[in-house]
């Protein structure tokens, strides 16, 4: 679905990441993690266009989708519009179709009676569901998911855990840098640790969490994972 090969970054002569490859397969939920500044949410903006790399190559299969850690909702659109409004003018999708899907998804993320709310009515994990709704409308057959759970608080960050688990028992194709590492470990088939701009360890879950690397145990010790 993706493969991203010999990725090289510099933001003002500082490399940012350093010949990252990686290849992530249909059905595959890649985890990502590692300190803040190793260039998990660059690689990320790579992968996703927002950024350009200074050298390398992406690959696609398909479309993909991204969900921001701010959300990124319009606040003068209402939660149907937000969600409904690029498949309708980007996509050229047949608007009953898409009003109908829309209102699936917000069945599924536990949103149904919010379709004529407005961002500012909803609390952060509300807003974070439907920004993931909003992606998923697009149709991607890929998801990147920058760090979903950053801008929420500890109550709010299970729900989208929970909608994310959902998801990845659907085996929808996804990709997520996140700094909660049970998650990573329980949701992800393969697991990218990233240190200083490099893939430090990849491997199971079970491989990068148990590895003898000394950044990674220094790592994880912080979070309290044994």
């Amino acid at each position: 679905m993706l493969e991203m090969k010999h990725i090289k970054k510099s933001f003002d002569g500082i490399e940012v990441l350093k010949d990252i490859s990686l290849k992530v397969d249909e059905g595959e939920v890649l985890g990502i993690i590692g300190p803040s500044g190793s260039g998990k949410s660059t690689l990320l903006r790579c992968a996703t266009n927002l950024e350009t790399q200074d050298s390398g190559e992406i690959h696609y299969e398909g479309t993909f989708g991204l969900v921001f850690q701010n959300f990124n909702l319009f606040p003068h659109f209402s939660v149907m519009k937000n969600i409904t409004d690029a498949p309708i003018k980007v996509q050229k999708r047949n608007k009953e179709e898409v009003y109908k899907e829309a209102r699936e998804l917000l069945k599924k993320m536990g949103l149904e009676d919010k379709e004529n709310a407005y961002p500012h009515q909803l609390s952060g994990g509300q807003q974070q569901r439907v920004s993931i709704a909003r992606a998923l409308a697009m149709r991607p057959d890929i998801l990147f998911f920058d760090e979903p759970t950053s801008a929420l608080d500890p109550e709010l960050t299970g729900e989208i855990l929970k909608v994310i688990k959902a998801l990845a028992s659907e085996h929808m194709t996804m990709v997520i840098v996140t700094h909660e590492m049970n998650f990573a470990r329980n949701v992800s088939d393969h697991i990218i640790f990233m240190d200083k701009g490099v893939i430090a360890e990849y491997g199971t879950p079970e491989e990068v969490f148990g590895s003898s690397n000394e950044r990674m145990k220094e790592f994880l010790g912080k979070f309290g994972q044994d």
